[in-house]
């Protein structure tokens, strides 16, 4: 990409698309093209394709998307699976008939097998059954990823996909109702910490594993993908390559915050898939990896929560 080339960041309020902001401008690009939702609907077909036809950006970054956690995954199935979907079809067909070349669609690691072989590799998307509380969403991003893929063999374009295992960071989203796992044990930490508890609930068993990624290592793995031009297509796992346990998690948290309480599981809440780690040999084969470790990403983002949410 060159400094000067007009990119389309899609979902630039989100805790992705403003990460990749930060990264873009950072690395001096300087020609953004932002639009809010009340700016530019993007599940409004007309209005995306009039938007991307009058601006012809030579890059985009699909950040938009509804997300959220087991409960809200679970909860609002039809508004996950309707929403991104549309989100996404809009926004590539747009791109194609506005002579858009080349785009990242982002993703999630939930689009793999519920019961995958670990670490998850790239060729395993669609050999198995998804995890039930969060197929929705799941397959609306194996829908993206697909839209790409044929976009790309019947239109020529250049478009990517980048799967992220879990983010967290700046602009998360820390409402209990609708949060992932480590913003929600963020909250739920600092909270106890405030009023004094003397334990800390935690949902489910604390077995499962998980594997983090801060946010702003997402973006750079974004640009550096999009900065590639020999990479025109392909699916492309993003993460660490190392996962914990959320009982491990939750100690972490619960050191970085200050609180000293004990945790309490709630094996009454869903677990959601046993173990989820993402084999990132092929991005890595490229020259990309993760830079920042859990406990220094907790205490980045705990830092934000403070910023912006906490007391």
């Amino acid at each position: 990409m060159n400094t000067d080339a007009k990119i389309y960041v899609a979902g630039h309020r989100g805790m992705v698309g403003s990460a990749i902001v930060r990264r873009l401008r950072s690395a001096g690009y300087s020609n953004l093209v932002m639009r809010t939702s009340s700016e530019l609907d993007l599940t409004q077909q007309a209005s995306v394709t009039e938007f991307l036809a009058s601006e012809k950006p030579d890059y985009i970054f699909m950040a938009a998307a509804r997300v959220g956690g087991i409960y809200a995954n679970n909860t609002y199935r039809a508004d996950f699976i309707y929403q991104n979907l549309i989100i996404e079809a809009n926004i590539t067909h747009a791109a194609a008939m506005a002579g858009v070349e080349r785009m990242l669609f982002l993703g999630s690691s939930c689009i793999y097998p519920r019961d995958c072989p670990q670490p998850i590799r790239e060729d395993y998307l669609l050999t198995g059954p998804l995890e039930l509380t969060n197929e929705p969403y799941a397959i609306a991003k194996i829908a993206g990823i697909k839209l790409c893929e044929s976009y790309n063999r019947q239109y020529g374009t250049q478009y990517v996909s980048a799967m992220p295992t879990n983010l967290y960071g700046p602009n998360d989203n820390y409402d209990l109702a609708t949060s992932h796992v480590l913003p929600a044990l963020i909250r739920k930490a600092h909270e106890a910490k405030l009023r004094g508890d003397s334990v800390y609930e935690v949902w489910g068993s604390g077995k499962p594993m998980r594997e983090f990624l801060y946010v702003d290592d997402m973006a750079e793995a974004c640009v550096f993908l999009m900065e590639k031009d020999e990479i025109r297509d392909g699916l492309f796992n993003v993460g660490t390559g190392v996962d914990v346990t959320i009982k491990e998690l939750a100690e972490t948290v619960m050191d970085v915050v200050g609180f000293t309480g004990d945790i309490v599981f709630d094996a009454s809440k869903p677990d959601g898939t046993p173990r989820k780690l993402l084999d990132v040999d092929k991005i890595k084969s490229i020259g990309w990896k993760a830079k920042t470790d859990l406990r220094q990403g907790i205490a980045l983002a705990y830092a934000d929560f403070l910023q912006n949410v906490g007391s």
